[in-house]
């Protein structure tokens, strides 16, 4: 009896033992929760404490220690599914699908040990509705905070949403229309990237400023304080959360759209796009008071319609200087024609960079002076 007992205390020995050199070698993983994250962009903190990713391009930093971390990440809609895509110690990985049945968390590894930097985007824009954060599971994991830049903000449709842009994945013309979105390569993004600046992407696909695409509205001004650009939510965004220093502005491309060529669509009107352009400006400096404003015609437009937008643009400019005279005069950009080669006639991958890279110079002028 007394062998049996000490046989025992042995084999309860070797037992704590062995579970002291697991926990050694093994150190817990640590638990960052959503709540701990400091996103860019529109979202929300919703009551079950989950990040809601909002807007195109929205984003948040954190590192880690080791090879591997996890991302709990989900969508409301149990049937659909959504896209991130993460920098990794500065270096642009890839687009990653959410699925709403998503039961694994997505596995963000690196190649080597040691400490690492992630940037997750919302690849996608609002109305695909939000991505949900719930936490981070790793080794020595910090919420990452953006560095203090000049701010500017992007306010424009699907062209600045960097909508039908990728379709690496999903061909044009297969899947749904947010399988081909990337944000992150987007005109806006990659001038910020290349000037060193933070930014905000506030845009929407088919949205114009006195009528979108194929309808007469919700329009920008009417959704543009929504915190997820939809007229029926009560629920404003708050403009504190971030003043940038230059806003742009480029919408009118669907003001001038012919829609789907169903819907009874009117001739373009010239002076319902000024004056809904002038009252929209006054809105977005009520929100920004020192911002630069500027306005940006569309890469899609040519021949008339070009030179008409141009006309439109110059007359906004004029009313809002002579409105506004102690104001920093109301700047303005024509792209050059494009040719685009993205889905359904927007500009792909490629041709956004080649949008950043023409704004690089106009944009360094408007940040320097400010």
């Amino acid at each position: 009896m007394r062998n049996q007992r000490n046989l025992l205390a042995l084999t309860l020995c070797f037992f704590c033992l062995s579970c002291s050199t697991f926990n050694i070698n093994n150190p817990q993983e640590e638990y960052l929760p959503a709540a701990a994250l400091q996103p860019f962009g529109r979202y929300l903190l919703n009551q079950e404490q989950k990040l809601e990713l909002v807007s195109s391009a929205v984003h948040f930093g954190f590192s880690f220690e080791g090879t591997e971390c996890q991302l709990f990440a989900s969508i409301p809609n149990a049937n659909g599914h959504n896209y991130l895509q993460y920098e990794l110690d500065g270096v642009y990985q890839k687009r990653i699908r959410v699925a709403g049945n998503a039961k694994e968390p997505i596995r963000i590894t690196a190649p080597t040990t040691g400490k690492h930097i992630v940037w997750v985007y919302k690849a996608t824009e609002a109305y695909t509705g939000p991505i949900l954060i719930s936490s981070i599971t790793g080794k020595k994991l910090k919420p990452l905070k953006n560095p203090v830049k000049p701010i500017i903000e992007f306010i424009g449709n699907s062209i600045t949403s960097g909508a039908a842009a990728d379709p690496s994945e999903v061909p044009c013309g297969s899947g749904v229309y947010h399988d081909q979105h990337n944000a992150y390569m987007a005109y806006g993004p990659r001038l910020a990237r290349t000037l060193g600046l933070n930014f905000v992407l506030s845009s929407v696909s088919g949205i114009g400023v006195y009528r979108n695409w194929n309808s007469d509205g919700p329009t920008m001004p009417q959704v543009y304080e929504q915190v997820n650009f939809q007229e029926y939510n009560a629920q404003l965004w708050d403009f504190t959360r971030f003043k940038p220093q230059v806003v742009s502005i480029a919408l009118g491309t669907n003001d001038f759209s012919g829609g789907d060529g169903k819907k009874t669509r009117l001739p373009f009107d010239s002076a319902s796009y000024v004056n809904s352009y002038i009252k929209f400006v006054q809105q977005v400096k009520s929100k920004y008071p020192p911002a630069q404003i500027a306005l940006l015609s569309s890469p899609m437009l040519n021949g008339k319609n070009r030179q008409t937008l141009q006309n439109c643009l110059t007359a906004v400019k004029s009313k809002i200087d002579a409105a506004y005279p102690t104001d920093k005069p109301v700047a303005l950009y024509f792209f050059q024609p494009m040719r685009a080669r993205g889905c359904s006639g927007h500009p792909n991958v490629e041709d956004h960079a080649i949008l950043a890279q023409e704004l690089v110079p106009f944009f360094k002028k408007l940040i320097s002076a400010n």
